[in-house]
């Protein structure tokens, strides 16, 4: 199994990056457990304030209905899942949203929208969205599938800060879970929106059934991505009865942190975010993510449309742990020299 650099066009220059083969990253996965955990913290240390959590709220504005067949998710118009469809909502609603997340400590408001691509009278609409988003001085994030030609111009223009876009498995496991599109229409969309400007988050789900040496892959292909993303979402699967993988095998906790660290130490300066899967997942299982690197999450009791902890829990265990949320002034991330 091999895997090449994947060259997704930067406005910035970049400093030359370390070459992750995928036998690399499973010797990293084939670490010793606490010696991987440790490192990892060293890594992050170099890099981050290991206290600052980023705070990042998700919202769905366009939920359910989606045509594509991704074998995780209950918005996928081919699963019965018991998901309400519902249009894109309005601007006034998803403002208040906004507000309600920013006097609750979130840096950045993170919006979705089920669909295979959003259409250009989509965008219209969504660029009206970001820039009221922007006037209350949050950043912005925006996962709407694939994108035409010239619509990453029009989000950045807009405001837009990130656009989300995951690379969901590792290439070789990537057919058995998704068959409506191929890992490379991901890719080409990474590279539209690197092309505009704008910062990425790009990550994927563990706990699909994939081996070791995939999710190896997973991570490999996303240390690879030149530049690498800014933000590095990593989703533990959340089962949905409905699904093709409501029945898939647990995924062993220290996998988990495992994935972390790794991911961690091959993409040192990411922010590296707990995302699904955090409500399934204990304290001690959550801290052992923030000592591997993890130093960000979604803060809100719902991600689209799957649970997630209440904002009181989450502040009562950033409290327990001497956490705090990420602020321009407690915030700093080592510079490349």
């Amino acid at each position: 199994m091999t895997t090449t650099t994947i060259q997704i066009p930067s406005l910035t220059p970049h400093p030359t990056l370390e070459y992750w083969s995928v036998c690399k990253v499973e010797a990293l996965f084939e670490t010793p457990f606490l010696e991987l955990v440790y490192r990892a913290a060293q890594v992050h240390r170099e890099n981050f304030n290991p206290r600052a959590i980023q705070l990042s709220t998700l919202m769905s504005i366009k939920t359910g209905g989606c045509p594509e067949d991704c074998g995780y998710c209950p918005q996928s118009a081919r699963y019965h899942t018991g998901v309400q469809n519902q249009q894109l909502l309005d601007i006034e609603e998803i403002v208040e949203k906004a507000k309600v997340a920013k006097s609750r400590g979130a840096s950045r408001f993170c919006m979705g929208a089920a669909w295979r691509g959003p259409k250009p009278k989509d965008i219209e609409k969504i660029t009206t969205i970001i820039k009221a988003v922007k006037d209350i001085g949050l950043e912005t994030c925006g996962t709407f599938g694939l994108l035409q030609d010239g619509m990453a111009e029009d989000l950045k223009n807009a405001g837009l800060d990130y656009y989300n876009h995951n690379i969901d498995t590792a290439p070789e496991h990537y057919e058995k879970i998704i068959g409506t599109r191929q890992f490379d229409d991901r890719i080409n969309t990474l590279g539209k929106v690197r092309k505009a400007g704008l910062k990425v988050c790009c990550g994927g789900i563990v706990g699909m059934d994939e081996t070791r040496k995939e999710r190896a892959a997973f991570i490999a292909s996303l240390a690879n991505l030149d530049p690498q993303p800014e933000s590095v979402p990593i989703n533990q699967l959340v089962k949905v009865e409905g699904t093709p993988l409501a029945e898939a095998a647990e995924l062993d906790w220290t996998e988990f942190v495992r994935t972390i660290a790794v991911a961690r130490i091959v993409m040192p300066k990411s922010y590296v975010r707990l995302s699904a899967g955090r409500q399934g997942m204990s304290e001690e299982m959550q801290a052992m993510c923030f000592m591997a690197g993890a130093n960000s999450i979604f803060y809100g009791d719902k991600l689209l449309v799957t649970e997630n902890p209440e904002e009181d829990g989450d502040q009562l265990l950033m409290a327990k742990l001497d956490l705090e949320p990420e602020t321009e002034e407690n915030r700093w991330v080592k510079e490349d020299a």
